[in-house]
């Protein structure tokens, strides 16, 4: 992954994201799986300095892998895509107002997050050896 440039601001940010179906349905089936893959790429129009790096659309969860300034919150992230995911959904499939009805939208409460990135032991080394690498003394940290 390369390194991604804003005004102020050089950043590397992987995530891995998963939403799950709220009580874990099996709804992401046929046209409502394509529909929702669809509308996942549509949230770029609205915010292109997010990147899908992939996607993979299950029945019950969706996962997600992606990277985005650090102006956003994982949370934040989270919380758009579900409301604009969820409301599209409602509206072009009605069947889901009845398998949801009163009992809330689509998605469960909760998520998971967890970056993606350097290995543990590339970064102990990284910034064990910063010093020498600003004095042009650095040593090879990986192989040929």
């Amino acid at each position: 992954m390369q390194i991604k440039r804003q005004a102020h601001v050089l950043y590397r940010c992987e995530y891995h994201i998963v939403l799950a179906t709220r009580y874990r349905r099996h709804i992401f089936r046929g046209g409502v799986k394509s529909y929702l893959s669809s509308k996942l790429v549509a949230v770029r129009h609205y915010y292109p300095d997010w990147e899908f790096i992939t996607y993979n659309v299950q029945s019950d969860h969706v996962h997600l892998v992606m990277t985005f300034p650090p102006k956003y919150s994982p949370s934040e992230v989270v919380r758009i895509i579900k409301e604009n995911t969820a409301k599209a959904l409602r509206d072009k499939f009605a069947f889901l107002n009845y398998v949801y009805y009163g009992r809330g939208g689509i998605w469960s409460v909760g998520y998971f997050v967890s970056t993606v990135g350097l290995d543990e032991d590339t970064i102990e080394k990284y910034v064990r050896y910063q010093q020498r690498e600003d004095l042009g003394q650095a040593i090879r940290l990986e192989g040929p």
